[in-house]
């Protein structure tokens, strides 16, 4: 579902226009010297704010990457790197100047991440140009739309009784000059983050919340790695499983030792953690090693299990060895194959240092 805006200008014309003034320096003694010095200066300037624009955009799909349902997933610590890079992007004014009057705020935008999650829905409104960064609507009609249905299912609102309730506002806080980003709040209070382009690891982590589509994912990504000619490590840090393609079975127990659920800890110096929360504070762990054996393959030998309460632990019979071929990895998704062909997909949950 997506939602989708028809927007007319207040001259009925359909489209933006774009236009943009420059400022001009007139030196009191004009001069080639003072000219070449200004216009240095000016481009100089340029460059330091464009390179921290792009650092702020770059900051801000960073702590997208891993959101789940559009923010129904969103850890506290997630939220507040997410608001952060919000506010630099709007504080700095980089953006494109008016964006209601830009081409490039026309569009099909998908809708990453949202502070009311819930509120999301597919409807369609006509609006209208307020100013350089108001969007005016209403909503007329929503529908739902299904891949495995050839037609949408109407959504049962009366927007025609709503009246007012059924009016409002987006104000486009910020647009990236590259016309794929846009960040926007609403009449509620709620804020939006958009893209036109997604990025292929948001691709994955969307096809794997909504269960469709991951295996095409994962091998484009796949893929992409290749290209690079980077090779992909086991890298240090807290990984929480979110996708496999093994069909898990009855015993919770067994899962856990086979890294079917739960967080895995990469250590350092070769150690290796599996953690998996039980209930009420108890907790399934299962320590081992790992070497490399080969570019991107890792020997992985488990062999000290327990479930632990607090300070106690009581020791589990379990032992596991297997080879770990890492696929696709960098500082924030993982993607690697072990025993049988399974495929593994892990999401970093702890903070970079």
């Amino acid at each position: 579902m997506a939602l989708t805006l028809r927007v007319v200008n207040v001259n009925n014309n359909i489209g933006f226009h774009s236009s943009f003034s420059r400022s001009t320096f007139v030196s009191p003694n004009p001069s080639k010297s003072s000219s070449r010095e200004y216009n240095s200066f000016v481009f100089q300037c340029s460059q330091v704010e464009q390179l921290s624009v792009t650092e702020s955009e770059n900051s801000l799909i960073e702590a997208l990457i891993g959101i789940q349902g559009r923010g129904r997933s969103t850890s506290p610590q997630q939220l507040n790197s997410i608001e952060r890079a919000i506010q630099v992007l709007e504080s700095l004014g980089g953006g494109v100047p008016d964006p209601t009057n830009s081409s490039l705020i026309e569009g099909r935008w998908q809708l990453i991440f949202t502070t009311r999650p819930g509120t999301a829905s597919p409807i369609q409104a006509a609006a209208s140009i307020g100013d350089g960064k108001r969007i005016l609507f209403r909503f007329d009609r929503a529908a739902f739309s299904f891949k495995f249905l050839p037609f949408k299912v109407p959504y049962p609102v009366p927007f025609k009784l709503l009246g007012d309730e059924a009016k409002g506002w987006l104000d486009t806080t910020y647009l990236s000059h590259s016309g794929n980003l846009r960040i926007s709040r609403g009449n509620k209070g709620t804020t939006f983050v958009l893209q036109k382009q997604t990025e292929p690891k948001q691709k994955l982590l969307t096809a794997i919340s909504s269960g469709v589509g991951v295996r095409e994912e994962i091998d484009k990504l796949i893929s992409l790695n290749k290209n690079s000619g980077e090779e992909p490590e086991l890298e240090e840090g807290e990984w929480q499983m979110i996708w496999n393609s093994q069909t898990v079975t009855d015993s919770w127990l067994e899962n856990a030792a086979n890294g079917l659920m739960g967080k895995q800890i990469v250590g350092k110096n070769g150690g290796i953690k599996y953690v998996v929360d039980i209930l009420l504070g108890l907790k399934f762990s299962m320590t081992g090693t790992f070497v490399k054996s080969a570019p991107k393959v890792y020997e992985v030998t488990m062999d000290d299990a327990a479930i632990i309460g607090g300070p106690f632990g009581y020791p589990l019979e379990f032992g596991k060895k297997f080879i770990l071929e890492i696929l696709f990895s960098d500082n924030k998704v993982r993607i690697s194959r072990g025993d049988n062909g399974i495929i593994f997909v892990h999401s970093r949950t702890n903070a970079l240092r």
